[in-house]
């Protein structure tokens, strides 16, 4: 058989076409130029987006990721430019996203001499990846890629980056894709064989419990398990709540859902973990968001923990049964061995703290001022709840999760565990390669928005259409709400000045709307609809809003900070 000579360069993108990817984002420098060179051969196959900083590359391809269930691609130079994908590749790493980073390296000869834009990229990132490579041969070129998307995709998926010399990007050597599937070490065989005796205590469990209830995480998402949860939750009528990044597992319109758990989770969700006989917990890690004190979670309540990456389990809250392997798998195994059950009662006692709860929402205030929740509220009810939205991180990301009510699965994109503010604006652009013809609305801060606020022109080179929703209350929000509460309001670093958001849209080339009151909403999100393109609204809201519920960082779960009761409300029944 005839081989291809081919560069390293050549190599690279030969793999990437194999591997089905047909999008790349980047911005091209020294030690990554013939690679960029060689892309000129490409170009009818990949798309190219030139990014306006390696940060925005990662997150695009995360955003990408998340969305399609592929694996993005993000690719920069070395020195600075492989640094500054550092706090994407981390943001991928926590929330489970499989992206691989291609980065240009200084030739080998250079290593180790400190060379121009020299750094051990590999080695830094060792604690934000699964994996990391340093391609010293170009023998082993075409494999590290293959075996780099495998990893990414594998198990829990997960960021892995590729650092390529120069000189190997330039080397030719014979091209042949190795065919054979990659055989990862460390591979769980318990996701094919769940073991039976946990399953049948697990079983055991969920017939004996009076107060069952269902924690809903990423995981259901990552393994499409979305209806065997929903079969579980309404065979054995368990009520459920969801982790941030678990939105949309089960819709929110299900009558067995109760909303979001944790330090901004809903008072209904929170109480019933706390009162709970039995925790059902599906594809989640029990992060501090989730538990608060973990010497006061659920103490009354037995434990399952069905997840596929095993160090999770016992790592923050001891469990009674574990169910090691993919959630979809174990779910079909547990289900079928599961009776039918009835907790009317314990339904019943939790839809009266729904009720309570209810009562102080501000959403049902007629007020003056413009608050963050109502618009968060008008644009689900504009967009009929059918808009994939990609959140950034602050007051205004637990509003979406609170008013933004999602009814599928990945219509929620946000950076969860690592809580990288200019994060949503990078990842929407990327979002929006997979799904050009359905709505994407950014929702940001105005101290979100100013920390990748560049990649606005890379929104406009690609006519990206996304809608970008600005939260604007002159505060880093989240911040000043500690301080508020904690720092006797000493409102230190926290006032934040912004530019006129309208004028910089006209400057960047897209169109800006400005809201002030809430009869303004609809008009505005209708005009940025009609659009087909990214569009920009600023939405002035109240400065000193609160975010609540609230469990204070380290309390009970139940030690919630409940929002007072507004005046419009005070007279009425409770």
């Amino acid at each position: 058989m005839k081989k291809n000579k081919l560069t390293g360069a050549e190599i690279i993108w030969e793999c990437l076409m194999r591997e089905g990817v047909d999008v790349v984002f980047g911005y091209p420098g020294g030690a990554i130029l013939p690679t960029y060179d060689a892309l000129s051969k490409y170009k009818d196959k990949i798309h190219h987006v030139l990014t306006r900083h390696e940060q925005g590359a990662t997150h695009m391809a995360d955003g990408y990721a998340r969305t399609s269930g592929k694996v993005g691609v993000a690719m920069a130079t070395s020195g600075p430019g492989a640094a500054n994908m550092v706090t994407g590749l981390a943001t991928a790493m926590m929330d489970s996203v499989p992206i691989v980073c291609i980065t240009g390296q200084v030739p080998r000869p250079a290593i180790g001499s400190d060379a121009f834009q020299e750094m051990d990229i590999s080695g830094a990132v060792i604690p934000v990846t699964k994996h990391s490579y340093l391609v010293m041969d170009i023998k082993n070129l075409a494999q590290t890629m293959k075996e780099a998307f495998a990893i990414a995709r594998s198990g829990r998926p997960g960021p892995v980056l590729i650092d390529i010399p120069k000189d190997v990007q330039a080397e030719e050597y014979e091209f042949i894709y190795p065919e054979e599937p990659v055989k990862l070490p460390g591979e769980n065989p318990l996701n094919k064989e769940i073991n039976k005796k946990s399953l049948d205590d697990a079983a055991d469990l969920i017939a004996n419990a009076k107060r069952p209830f269902i924690l809903a995480g990423h995981g259901i998402l990552l393994s499409g398990a979305s209806k065997e949860v929903i079969e579980l939750s309404e065979k054995c009528d368990i009520p459920l709540s969801w982790t941030l990044l678990g939105s949309g597992a089960v819709p929110a319109s299900h009558d067995l859902n109760m909303g979001m758990m944790g330090m901004h989770g809903e008072f209904a969700a929170n109480n019933a973990i706390q009162k709970a006989d039995l925790l059902i917990a599906c594809g989640m890690r029990f992060d501090d968001r989730v538990t608060g004190n973990t010497k006061t979670y659920s103490l009354d309540s037995k434990k399952i923990h069905i997840e596929i990456d095993p160090t999770e389990i016992n790592k923050n809250v001891p469990v009674d049964v574990a169910l090691v392997g993919d959630l979809k798998l174990v779910l079909n195994k547990l289900i079928p061995i599961l009776n039918d059950q009835k907790n009317t009662e314990w339904i019943n006692e939790i839809e009266k703290w729904k009720k309570e709860s209810q009562s102080r929402d501000i959403i049902n205030a007629d007020t003056q001022m413009l608050y963050g929740a109502q618009v968060i509220s008008d644009i689900w009810k504009e967009t009929n709840g059918d808009a994939i939205v990609v959140s950034d991180v602050g007051q205004h990301q637990m509003l979406e999760a609170q008013y933004y009510k999602h009814d599928e699965p990945n219509t929620l994109l946000t950076s969860g565990g690592l809580g990288t503010m200019g994060f949503s604006l990078p990842a929407a652009i990327g979002a929006s390669f997979y799904n050009r013809n359905k709505d994407i609305w950014v929702i940001v801060g105005d101290g979100s928005i100013q920390m990748t606020i560049t990649e606005l022109a890379t929104a406009v080179q690609e006519n990206a259409n996304i809608k970008i929703a600005i939260i604007n209350n002159g505060y880093l929000g989240m911040v000043r709400q500690w301080q508020q509460l904690f720092y006797d309001s000493r409102y230190s670093e926290t006032p934040i000045s912004s530019p006129d958001y309208v004028k910089l849209s006209e400057a960047y080339g897209l169109k800006g709307i400005r809201v002030i009151s809430r009869p303004e909403i609809p008009s505005a999100i209708e005009e940025a609809q009609k659009i087909n393109g990214p569009v920009l609204v600023e939405f002035v809201v109240e400065q000193h809003d609160m975010v609540y519920p609230m469990v204070p960082a380290g309390a009970d779960l139940d030690a919630m900070i409940s929002r007072p009761v507004h005046e419009q409300f005070k007279d009425a029944e409770m």
